[in-house]
């Protein structure tokens, strides 16, 4: 119990975020775990200060069943006498009162600072206590130090030095339902709509939400259009609209302004398009509807996540260590100095009220200036420089992924921007072999990015199967590149071209793998394109299911994912829906995990709570199958609870991509393009190509925060093909917090090595990654 003793407040504080409940659940529950008292502060500083029934300690109970609801159940409010000291006083006599020595702040950059103030000032408060007699000295010994830890909730994604903060993700999947219902009667009226979101500082949202809807037109704070945007932005909207396009969509942040400082309004764009060009225009202001609705898959694990590193940053915490926040880097929770990220923040905006844009961009960090520089680039067709002599083909393979199709548009498109040749096979290898090759044109992908499922077509077909015709088309279309979108199959299938390349010369070519695949099991890469997407679906699934049981007798669930052998599905799902638990295959288990399992949901059962949820990965025991897991629990919880079956099945792969797919389907495409290029200029000699090394055929992918290029010949010695997995998966960390937010029994000294394995806590350089 390496917290006895301890007392931990956690608050909610500013504007309130999706994913903040979760933060709270994951805060309350570790801490209680490690054995702190943890005590909730309701409405935020004003409840600190006012103190009373505003500060409650919290047991296991108290956050159960919030981590899919929307806003903060503690609440949160704007507090002005938390800015000045004798509000603070208040504030720490409220503290003291229960011994609370340790505070995790869940807000912004502003609520944040606030806190930093508090710490600052918390020995001269107690002196002043004591001084007034409210305190006795030994209180005031006792609680010396004041601990502070921060969690960035905005749904601005505004705050330096974490790739992404609480509540943005779930913003932009507000954002993007709404630009895609939008789309449908925009499209039947031949309409142009004027979209303005939320960011009056801070153009992340219109600038990824542009990024993955391919809005014709983009306004963002960061970046002022040039003087004369006017005439220019009409003539862009007026040439797609001539091309055939029946709408356009242009996104505007609420902060937007030109060259000179002044703001552009939405009514301003509004009336400047019908007053020029005559289209039947809208404005749609979307508000606070992109604070509201549930979670999404990615806050509720971020936001999870965040909340545990927190209480194991205020157990390290010793009276030199300055006050941190919790942040995002890659897939990695890290610890980074407060202040030093609050300053960067505050250097953005003064490098923006200076006018000095370029710089204010680099400081929003890598990943904003890679986005805005890929929205200008995919946005409107510029002629290529010089025709290239270089031809590639571009396939889907394996079962279908959501983001594949915006993979596929960025890779013609900014194939086309180099000057290739740019072709498109329908159903993978199968019809590469059968010569199903056709050239494909920018406005051919137009409307792609918000498709699910595969607009090429795509089978499971290996290469082997078909050699022969594959060597030949590749000959008879002069293929140089070949670009390969799938999950398993696709690696497996470049791998086996790339092991031919010495019977057939023709398969001396530049080849690319982007991992898709709603099992994330392709080895090379942290995140398959379309696993984000499943995760949801299986995630609003779930929620659905739970909320069945509402007003009926205790029930436990017991629902099967897909994934194959891989159990990342399941277990982030388990964590995101607050399962009980997951059941996947890398993490064996037996007959004494499962009785542990059922006897602690047959103890859970007795008190206030009516559902239970537990997730059974399709393939995760050959004997222990879903029926034999609906008979167990049964048996065991007849006269506490009964038991449903649930199978997901293939709703798992459908559905519209999600924002995070669409944009990291589009990053991944101009990447593995350009990557491409540059190899068909290292191997092009006397006008041919020939690449036989091993690094000319790689599988692209995400690995912590940097893309890299991995050679399939390589993955070959870290791949279980028996079991299609790679032998080392970074996510398997994530099985110690799930069971630990169950309440199982794990021990913190197993949690403490299981992330120190996956993860080195390092303090970074402030910038945000990929």
């Amino acid at each position: 119990m390496a917290g006895a003793g301890m007392a931990i407040a956690v608050l909610t504080s500013g504007g309130d975020a999706q994913g903040m409940n979760a933060a709270v659940r994951a805060v309350t529950r570790m801490g209680i775990y490690v054995g702190a008292k943890v005590f909730l502060i309701y409405e935020g500083y004003e409840g600190l200060v006012e103190g009373g029934d505003n500060i409650k300690q919290a047991n296991w109970l108290s956050v159960s069943n919030i981590i899919q609801l929307g806003g903060t159940v503690i609440g949160s409010a704007r507090c002005k006498a938390f800015t000045t000291r004798a509000g603070r006083l208040r504030a720490a006599r409220n503290l003291v009162e229960h011994g609370i020595t340790n505070l995790c702040v869940i807000g912004g950059d502003g609520s944040l600072t606030g806190a930093d103030i508090f710490r600052s000032e918390w020995a001269g408060l107690l002196e002043e206590l004591v001084r007034d007699g409210q305190i006795s000295e030994e209180v005031a010994r006792k609680n010396c130090r004041l601990n502070i830890v921060g969690l960035v909730g905005s749904i601005d994604n505004d705050f330096c030095g974490t790739d992404m903060t609480i509540g943005t993700d779930s913003a932009l999947h507000r954002i993007m339902e709404v630009i895609d219902a939008i789309t449908t009667t925009a499209q039947s009226h031949q309409r142009t709509f004027v979209l303005e979101v939320m960011g009056r500082h801070c153009g992340y949202l219109a600038l990824v939400s542009g990024l993955a809807s391919g809005a014709d037109w983009l306004f963002i704070p960061e970046s002022p259009p040039e003087d004369g945007w006017e005439d220019l932005m009409c003539e862009r909207l007026g040439e797609t609209r001539s091309r055939g396009s029946r709408l356009n969509i242009i996104i505007i942040a609420e902060g937007a302004i030109d060259r000179s400082g002044k703001p552009i309004s939405s009514n301003y764009v509004k009336d400047l398009v019908v007053q020029r060009l005559g289209f039947d225009t809208r404005v749609t202001v979307l508000g606070h509807v992109q604070r509201g609705g549930t979670p999404s898959a990615f806050d509720r694990v971020l936001s999870s996540k965040m909340g545990m590193e927190a209480v194991m940053a205020l157990l390290e915490a010793t009276p030199d260590t300055p006050a941190c926040v919790v942040s995002l880097s890659g897939n990695q929770s890290v610890r980074l100095p407060l202040m030093e990220c609050v300053q960067v923040t505050k250097d953005v905006q003064k490098a923006m009220d200076e006018k000095r844009f370029e710089e204010a961009i680099q400081l929003r960090g890598r990943s904003f200036e890679n986005n805005w520089n890929i929205y200008k680039l995919l946005a409107h067709q510029k002629p290529a420089q010089e025709k290239s002599p270089f031809s590639m083909a571009i396939l889907n393979v394996g079962a279908p992924a959501a983001g594949m199709n915006a993979a596929v548009r960025s890779a013609v498109r900014i194939g086309i921007c180099q000057g290739h040749t740019v072709y498109v096979v329908s159903d993978g290898f199968e019809g590469l072999a059968k010569g199903q090759v056709r050239e494909v044109g920018w406005h051919d992908v137009a409307g792609w990015l918000g498709r699910g499922g595969s607009m090429l077509g795509t089978k499971r077909t290996l290469p082997k199967t078909c050699m022969e015709k594959i060597v030949e088309n590749v000959r008879k279309f002069n293929i140089q590149g070949l670009l390969v979108i799938g999950g398993f199959e696709a690696y497996e299938g470049v791998l086996q071209l790339v092991e031919a390349r010495g019977q057939y010369e023709e398969l001396c070519i530049v080849m690319c793998v982007i991992p898709a695949t709603i099992s994330n099991n392709v080895p090379g890469t942290d995140f398959s394109l379309g696993s984000d997407t499943a995760v949801n679906a299986a995630m609003e699934s779930c929620d659905r299911i739970k909320q069945s049981a509402s007003g009926t007798k205790r029930r436990v669930f017991i629902v099967e994912t897909m994934g194959g052998y891989c159990g990342y599905l399941s277990t982030v799902t388990g964590i995101a829906v607050g399962a009980d638990a997951a059941y996947v295959y890398e993490d064996p288990f037996t007959i004494h995990d499962l009785k542990a399992n059922v006897e602690h949901l047959t103890d859970k059962m007795k008190t206030d709570i009516q559902r239970g949820l537990v997730l059974r990965n399709e393939k995760c025991h050959e004997h222990y199958t879903t029926e034999f897991l609906y008979n167990l629990y049964s048996s065991e919880g007849k006269g506490i609870f009964d038991c449903r079956i649930n199978v997901l099945g293939h709703l798992q792969q459908g559905g519209a991509p999600t924002p995070f797919d669409r944009n990291y389907g589009t990053k991944l495409g101009v990447k593995a393009v350009l990557w491409m290029s540059e190899k068909l200029q290292q191997v092009y000699s006397k006008g041919r190509v020939f690449a036989n090394s091993g690094d000319t055929a790689c599988v692209i992918g995400l690995r912590k925060k940097v893309v890299a290029f991995s050679p399939v010949t390589e993955l070959k010695k870290v791949t279980d093909f028996e079991h299609r997995l790679p032998q080392e998966q970074w996510w398997l960390n994530l099985r110690l917090m799930l069971k630990m937010l169950a309440n199982y029994q794990i021990s913190l000294t197993e949690y403490i090595s299981g992330q120190m394995e996956h993860v080195t806590r390092r303090t970074l350089s402030i910038e945000k990654g990929f």
